[in-house]
């Protein structure tokens, strides 16, 4: 499956939802996952590998998932044409991917914690927990490759990555398709050449022909 796909999975809702079940002799309540349901087609070999998936136990710690979250909206965050990177789901996007693909998880658990490392001596706080100014002091210390210091590599490297993965996400969820305007495959509608074009080099329609074809509003 590539990455594309595990987002349309995401996207469409086949995620399995927990269903709460109450025991019968006490208060005490426990999560059991509901078998997953897909609204896209899949052969049985896919939806057997999907399901495979979406039945393992969460990979990354709460911790994680909230460092994951605000490293994605600072890579892309809300404007005007769009919302942000967690709106598009993209940290359940990596969670998923990791999953899927495991050779993400070393990297990225292992940048993780050496993003912690580097703010809990800078600034006596865990990525997550400092100030958003000190989050973006310690990302544009990484974000650039080029302008990098060499003791940063191992940073670099992981940033490269998270930002490779948010972009992924982003770009090919319904908020991401949308903001790059992308409409997919439509019917043309196309009115003729036009008439300044047609004058140039001296060409006109037939009345038969202007009868024949069908001509589009442009202002519906």
């Amino acid at each position: 499956m590539d990455r594309r796909e595990s987002l349309k999975l995401i996207a469409t809702g086949a995620v399995a939802a927990p269903a709460v079940i109450a025991g019968c002799t006490n208060e005490k309540k426990t999560e059991v996952a509901a078998e997953p349901t897909f609204s896209l087609d899949r052969n049985p070999e896919e939806v057997k590998n999907e399901k495979r998936i979406l039945a393992m136990d969460k990979f990354f710690t709460d911790h994680e998932m909230a460092t994951i979250a605000i490293l994605s909206d600072i890579i892309i965050p809300k404007d005007e044409v769009s919302g942000s990177a967690t709106d598009a789901k993209v940290p359940e996007f990596i969670e998923f991917i990791v999953k899927d693909m495991p050779y993400h998880q070393t990297p990225l658990r292992g940048g993780l914690r050496w993003l912690d490392m580097q703010c809990l001596t800078r600034y006596n706080n865990a990525f997550k927990d400092c100030s958003n100014e000190q989050q973006i002091g310690m990302i544009d210390q990484i974000a650039y490759p080029k302008k990098a210091k060499p003791e940063m590599a191992a940073g670099v490297s992981f940033f490269n990555k998270m930002r490779d993965l948010v972009a992924t996400g982003f770009y090919t969820s319904q908020i991401g398709v949308k903001d790059v305007g992308y409409i997919g495959n439509m019917a043309a509608q196309w009115n003729g050449v036009p008439d300044d074009v047609l004058k140039q080099y001296g060409l006109s329609y037939t009345e038969k022909e202007l009868k024949e074809c069908i001509s589009f509003d442009k202002n519906p």
